[in-house]
């Protein structure tokens, strides 16, 4: 769990979030804002994958 905490990029989606909920709740309902949730969810999705694919390797060099 550390490394998802200490991690840059999990870190920077999750502050992302904050932007997008700032969104949802003052901008207009329609099709943009579920692009941007869509967005934002693939940007955790990468950043988590990104430290698990990390992690995965330095177990391999050890």
């Amino acid at each position: 769990m550390r490394k998802f905490l200490f991690s840059g990029s999990v870190i920077s989606a999750l502050f992302g979030g904050v932007s997008v909920i700032k969104h949802t709740k003052d901008g207009p309902y329609d099709w943009r804002l579920i692009l941007i949730w869509v967005h934002w969810l693939a940007a955790v999705g990468i950043a988590v994958g990104t430290v698990i694919q990390n992690e995965k390797s330095r177990e391999l060099e050890h």
